[in-house]
């Protein structure tokens, strides 16, 4: 409500988590100035974390049936260890770490089948489509869930069916807060190295010496 007018023209894109009460006030601007045409967009890092956590909530429960079901030894080599890599995508894995997944996912099919799930939307993010082109794909990769009849991805699945619309206009201007997001826990980590600065001017010259200084200081 601070933007001053002048400059609502300027508004394209609202770029925001799938919480109900950035949404409505989002909603709640858009009614009370009609001339602003803009986008409202889910961002990308919020519906990864979405989704990636209906994986990992599958992952636990397979890994504790695992190991009340297998012998400690055979438990120890199948699935010590696989937590992290479990949660780094395919592609960023090295050969030994996917020979490790190959082990793992013979015990345990339903993973194996949720964690492809995954890495295919993860990759549908990652593609250079249209918005019409990731919103068809998004839809095709929910059928293919629901035919797969794996239930761990239900929370998120109810989540695209609510708000599909503003999680396909990512794909228009692929805008995220991505940005904001980092400049936020940067700041936070300044104010905590520091044990909290008393003066605004203080605040952004470190601020300027964290994000420019290693390149104008450091040869």
């Amino acid at each position: 409500m601070t933007i001053p007018r002048r400059l609502h023209a300027t508004i394209h894109t609202f770029c925001t988590d799938m919480w109900d009460g950035y949404l409505g006030a989002i909603a709640d601007f858009l009614t009370a100035h009609p001339q602003v045409e803009a986008k409202v967009v889910i961002d990308r890092f919020h519906v990864a974390r979405s989704y990636r956590d209906d994986f990992d909530t599958l992952r636990m429960q397979e890994l504790r049936r695992l190991r009340r079901e297998l012998p400690e030894a055979t438990y120890q080599e199948v699935c010590h260890g696989l937590h992290w890599v479990l949660r780094h995508n395919y592609d960023n894995l090295d050969e030994d770490d996917k020979v490790r997944l190959r082990r793992l996912f013979h015990y345990t099919p339903r993973l194996h089948q949720a964690y492809t799930l995954r890495e295919e939307l993860t990759a549908i993010f990652n593609l250079d489509l249209s918005l019409t082109q990731g919103r068809q794909r998004l839809q095709k990769w929910a059928a293919k869930v629901k035919r797969a009849a794996l239930t761990c991805f239900d929370k998120f699945l109810k989540s695209l069916h609510n708000h599909l619309d503003e999680i396909a206009n990512y794909f228009d201007k692929r805008a995220s807060s991505g940005f904001v997001e980092g400049l936020n826990n940067k700041l936070k980590t300044i104010t905590r190295r520091s044990y909290g600065l008393k003066r605004v001017d203080s605040l952004f010259r470190r601020l300027w010496l964290d994000l420019n200084g290693y390149r104008h200081f450091i040869a």
